[in-house]
C-alpha cells in the first residue's frame, strides 16, 4: 500500500509567500556592462557568488513559511519513493549531502578566501558555525566531543529548522528529518577531506518543549589519524 503523506504545520506559509514574491522589485539584465540593476534602485549587485543568501536588512529574505512549503515537498516526493525510515531518512541525507558539498565552495570562497580547514576542531567549528548560520540563520546551540570514543563529535540545535514544521504520523515515529541536516554535514565532511558517518538523532532534554536535534558525527580512522600527526 502507498505510504500515507506527512501532516505538515505550513501556517499560511505559501500564501504570504505568494504575497510577498508580488511585491519583489524587478530586475533586469545589461547586457552592456554584465551585471543586474535593481530597477526602482538603479544600484549594481555584486556577482551572484559573492551576495549573502540572506541580503535584507534583517537577513530574513528567505522566508522561513518559503522554507517549510519547500521542504515539506521535498520530503512527500520523496516519501513516495521508499518503503520504510530508514530509506526515507537516507534519501533525505542524500538531498543535504549534495546542498553540502555546495555550500563548502560557496563559504570557502566568500568567507575563508580560499583557505580550507585541515584540522578536526577547525572543520568542526566552520559547520558549527559558518555553515549553520548561513543556512539556518543561527550557530548552532552545542559542539561537543563524545565521551564513549574519541573519534566522535556532537552538533546539537534546540529547535533545529528543518523539524519545526513537521508532525510525523505515529507509525513513523522514528523519522527524524534532521537526516536532511546530517546530509549537509557529511557533504561538508567529506569534501573537505573528512570522511565521516553522520546520523540525526532525538533527545529529550529537560527544559525543552521538544526534543532537541543531535547530529552524530563518527571519524574515519584515517582522519583521526591523519589529526594526530598534524597536531604533534
Amino acid at each position: 500500500s502507498p505510504a500515507r503523506p506527512f501532516a505538515l504545520k505550513l501556517k499560511g506559509a505559501h500564501h504570504r509567500c505568494m504575497q510577498r514574491s508580488s511585491k519583489r522589485q524587478s530586475v533586469r539584465w545589461d547586457p552592456a556592462t554584465k551585471v543586474k540593476r535593481m530597477s526602482q534602485r538603479g544600484s549594481v549587485l555584486p556577482p551572484l557568488v559573492d551576495r549573502h543568501i540572506l541580503t535584507s536588512k534583517t537577513r530574513n529574505d528567505v522566508g522561513v513559511g518559503a522554507f517549510a512549503f519547500l521542504f515539506s515537498e521535498i520530503v512527500q516526493y520523496s516519501q513516495t519513493r521508499v518503503s520504510n525510515v530508514s530509506e526515507l531518512e537516507r534519501k533525505l541525507a542524500d538531498v543535504g549531502f549534495d546542498v553540502g558539498v555546495r555550500m563548502l565552495e560557496l563559504l570557502v570562497h566568500r568567507e575563508k578566501a580560499g583557505k580550507r580547514e585541515n584540522r578536526i576542531l577547525g572543520i568542526l567549528s566552520f559547520l558549527h558555525t559558518n555553515v549553520w548560520k548561513n543556512l539556518f540563520g543561527k550557530t548552532a546551540d552545542s559542539l561537543e566531543r563524545g565521551t564513549s570514543a574519541d573519534d566522535e563529535y556532537m552538533i546539537s540545535d534546540h529547535d533545529l529548522l528543518v523539524n519545526r514544521f513537521i508532525s510525523v504520523p505515529r507509525d513513523m515515529g522514528h523519522l527524524n528529518c534532521g537526516a536532511f541536516a546530517a546530509g549537509i554535514v557529511e557533504g561538508v565532511l567529506k569534501s573537505s577531506g573528512f570522511p565521516a558517518r553522520v546520523t540525526a538523532h532525538s533527545v529529550t532534554s529537560e527544559g525543552l518543549s521538544r526534543p532537541k536535534t543531535t547530529i552524530l558525527i563518527k571519524f574515519s580512522p584515517e582522519v583521526i589519524e591523519r589529526d594526530e600527526r598534524l597536531g604533534s
